[in-house]
């Protein structure tokens, strides 16, 4: 699964752009206007990143959504503010629809003239972080993003401007970082985009053993230089990272079927249940029957478990 730096280009009259994706985000159209839309090719299926500022409403969604150090399970709705050049990429199962809105305010951007840009200033700092939105202020930003199709020029620029307003006065828990460090690939030197490689390698592939030597013949790179950069690159470990991945998805295995908990974790990746089971206890908190009961998902069968 190749992976890449987005290149993303607005129209000569619009400041940001309006995307939607149906059924899957690889097929994404361009909103220009309420009576135009162009066909677009999205990456929001791989490991990608890009200069501008995102705003992603996922709705009626399942899957992994992956933002810089982080790996969070979709089940349902996700709004997620993502910051300039942040990496992230969605791994959903079966149909989706979403829409985004990416915007790119330089240093020399004519918004920065503004003394009521202070706000927006802190805001798109913690986006380094990822953001996930919740509560009243995910509903209103929803309700700006469904009536902003219908409107063209200063109408939807101002409907824009109330969505960052909204997002600058998110209170308490309405707005919570989700990786564990700032990220910000600004270059797009070749060990960067080496390191895309490697995660989207793993992302294809994590249900299988991956060794470090495949690894390493994908990116071209000695054994030390790999560790710093993926370190660098996804805010962890290949072997933490890839562990988070398999344990994502048996979560989502627990909660929709009845199979039982050692054969998930074989499926999902890990040969040796008593390794899942002190991986799962440490990244989730309890061991996954408790996580099953706890998710009120289907009664396990009688087979022997984990």
């Amino acid at each position: 699964m190749k992976s890449t730096r987005e290149e993303v280009q607005l129209a000569n009259d619009q400041s940001f752009r309006l995307l939607r994706w149906r059924e899957h985000p690889g097929a994404v159209e361009l909103l220009q206007s309420p009576n135009q839309t162009l066909p677009w090719k999205g990456y929001g299926h791989r490991w990608h990143y890009h200069r501008e500022v995102e705003l992603a409403a996922v709705s009626h969604a399942r899957g992994t959504r992956f933002i810089a150090d982080s790996v969070d399970a979709v089940d349902g709705e996700d709004l997620v503010l993502i910051g300039a050049n942040v990496p992230h990429y969605w791994n959903l199962q079966g149909p989706s629809h979403g829409t985004v809105l990416q915007w790119d305010f330089p240093r020399n951007h004519g918004v920065w003239g503004f003394a009521e840009s202070a706000p927006l200033q802190t805001l798109l700092e913690r986006a380094k972080f990822g953001l996930n939105v919740r509560g009243a202020t995910a509903r209103q930003v929803r309700a700006i993003l469904q009536e902003m199709p219908q409107l063209t020029g200063l109408a939807r620029l101002s409907l824009f401007l109330k969505l960052l307003h909204v997002l600058c006065q998110a209170q308490g828990t309405d707005m919570s970082e989700v990786s564990q460090k700032p990220f910000s690939l600004q270059s797009t030197a070749p060990q960067q985009e080496a390191m895309s490689r490697a995660v989207s390698y793993l992302l294809a592939n994590y249900r299988t053993p991956v060794r470090m030597e495949q690894l390493l013949e994908l990116t071209h790179m000695s054994r030390a230089t790999f560790t710093r950069q993926f370190q660098r690159h996804a805010g962890k470990p290949f072997s933490q990272f890839i562990n988070e991945i398999r344990i994502q998805a048996v979560c989502r295995a627990l909660r929709e079927t009845q199979d039982p908990i050692a054969v998930i974790a074989l499926e999902e990746g890990f040969n040796q249940l008593s390794l899942f089971n002190r991986i799962f206890r440490r990244l989730m908190g309890c061991p996954p029957r408790d996580y099953r009961r706890q998710d009120h998902g289907p009664t396990e069968s009688k087979t022997p478990a984990a």
